[in-house]
């Protein structure tokens, strides 16, 4: 294919994907990157803690060089060259929502810690000097900050992207890549300030953040996928239509043991109807096989 041609293919490709982009996300973006601002201002960084992946070492750094490097300076030096580096990975609206999101985050640390009246430079201005309250809160509110990025086709922080590229690379998977980096940079804290205090109550914000990342990303009511293994498939798949007024999937299947011939039903519901469910199978079929897994998000094609 010839030079023009390959560029002319690739700028159609890269409109295409453009169209891809939608108001409403850079809305909830602008939310999101304030949200997380908040979390780490009023809660972590007036008392020394310290959040997890870059942003987390974006507050060492303010804190060990010179003054007119500040926190939002290093946010976004350290995080824009990596959406931009992981832009063959995961794509241009996904790069293109994250730079934003953290250019708000960044943005919005700014305006907290250098324009509004609020002092944030002795004590949180809602928790005061309470470590625990703060590792509480902190983890909590950039955690609804970092989840609804997520949920928005984004990321606010670069260590999700290096853990993507690299982690297959050195033979981790990406949590345990996320957790090396997190452990490397509280150890490193412990020993610059010389306490290991702060970096251990950070470690609560990293679990408690982490958590609700998921609780926002994923729901807090989650919905079930069982796998029914059966002889009397169709009857089963009939009453649990009717009664849960949905479809299910019927897969033909072979017995590992008995060699005989079974199906299987593929079936979500949420978790008030399981135990509707296990009646209306055994009602049915009192040796059939039924194993729950939970079912983080259904998408549709109208999604």
């Amino acid at each position: 294919m010839k030079p023009q041609k390959r560029l002319s293919t690739r700028l159609s490709a890269v409109c295409a994907e453009l169209k891809d982009l939608r108001a409403l996300n850079f809305i909830m973006l602008m939310l999101s990157g304030t949200v997380n601002a908040i979390g780490v201002t009023f809660f972590l960084f007036p008392v020394r803690l310290y959040d997890s992946g870059m942003s987390g070492l974006s507050m060492l750094l303010d804190q060990v060089t010179p003054t007119y490097m500040t926190l939002s300076l290093f946010l976004l030096i350290l995080n824009i060259p990596v959406f931009l580096f992981g832009l063959k990975w995961q794509g241009i609206c996904f790069t293109i929502y994250s730079v934003f999101a953290v250019g708000i985050y960044s943005f919005a640390s700014f305006l907290i810690m250098n324009v509004l009246p609020i002092d944030i430079m002795s004590a949180s201005p809602l928790a005061g000097s309470d470590l625990l309250l703060c590792a509480i809160f902190g983890g909590v509110v950039s955690g609804i900050g970092s989840g609804l990025t997520i949920r928005f086709g984004g990321a606010i922080d670069g260590i999700d992207i290096l853990s993507v590229v690299f982690a297959k690379k050195i033979g981790i998977s990406i949590g345990s890549f996320v957790m090396i980096f997190n452990t490397l940079l509280y150890v490193s804290c412990g020993i610059v300030i010389r306490s290991w205090i702060l970096p251990l109550y950070s470690i609560v914000t990293y679990f408690i953040g982490s958590k609700t990342v998921d609780f926002v990303v994923e729901g807090f009511d989650r919905s079930k996928c069982a796998m029914i293994v059966t002889n009397r498939a169709n009857m089963i798949s009939d009453a649990l239509s009717e009664n849960f007024k949905t479809g299910g999937t019927i897969v033909n299947a072979l017995g590992g043991y008995s060699k005989e011939q079974k199906q299987i039903i593929y079936f979500v519901v949420n978790h008030f109807q399981i135990n509707k469910l296990r009646q209306i199978v055994y009602g049915i079929d009192p040796t059939a096989f039924v194993s729950l897994q939970d079912v983080s998000d259904i998408i549709r094609k109208n999604d």
